[in-house]
């Protein structure tokens, strides 16, 4: 198996003996994934965190695979890729997964390896149409030269911090676990917490230093979010 960079894969799926095979591979890839065995969890899931790609099963034990595709599409924080997973292989029954907003479709049975394969292309889709410049408010981060502006003055950041940011500015107005930020700057690797804690408090010390506010909060429990008020996203 040739190497891969590491996804964010959110897996919907109910039946426990699936379910476990497809985790089980992803993690085997090192790719991060959370699993959702009901449509009510995978919504609230695709709604509080960034993944790049989400495998959505269509029969679900609450709700139907399609209104979970349709919720997710209006409600996850940045246009996630769905890839469904289903035994329905009819045109009719693609032609509506396809109408209510999924981007591929695999039939069930599947080789493993080809559902890594559709995750890259989708992760890689995805990418293809993000702007080497994200506006949001007074931030800048000029994704080319991983630099960051505030009201167009540079704030100097580390690598590490700019990761940090461009991954908060990617949910806002989402909250980040700190799993989740581990994972963006150490993959299935991290050490300990106090790692992540000392780049925290760099970043919001040099957004301190260029905005004179508070612009990282710490959510108890959870992990951190960007706090910029009412803005218009660019």
């Amino acid at each position: 198996m040739m190497n891969r960079s590491p996804l964010t894969i959110l897996v919907v799926e109910d039946h426990p003996t699936i379910a476990r095979q497809i985790v089980d591979f992803l993690d085997g890839l090192k790719w991060q994934t959370d699993h959702a065995a009901s449509g009510a969890l995978a919504i609230d899931l695709a709604t509080r965190n960034a993944y790049d790609v989400v495998l959505l099963d269509l029969n679900l034990p609450d709700m139907d695979g399609l209104d979970v595709c349709r919720a997710i599409k209006a409600r996850a924080p940045r246009n996630v890729p769905v890839l469904m997973l289903t035994a329905r292989d009819a045109f009719e029954d693609k032609a509506r997964g396809f109408h209510d907003g999924a981007d591929d479709y695999l039939t069930k049975p599947f080789d493993l390896r080809e559902l890594a394969l559709r995750c890259e292309a989708l992760a890689r889709r995805g990418q293809l149409h993000v702007s080497q410049e994200m506006q949001l408010g007074p931030l800048t981060l000029l994704l080319r030269e991983k630099r960051t502006l505030y009201n167009g003055v540079p704030v100097p950041l580390t690598l590490a911090g700019f990761r940090i940011l461009l991954k908060m500015c990617t949910v806002y107005p989402h909250a980040l676990s700190r799993s989740a930020l581990m994972h963006e700057l150490w993959g299935a690797n991290p050490p300990d917490s106090d790692a992540l804690k000392s780049h925290i408090y760099a970043l919001r010390k040099q957004l301190e230093l260029a905005s004179a506010q508070k612009l990282i909060v710490t959510i108890p429990q959870l992990g951190y979010r960007l706090e910029l008020g009412e803005i218009n996203r660019g």
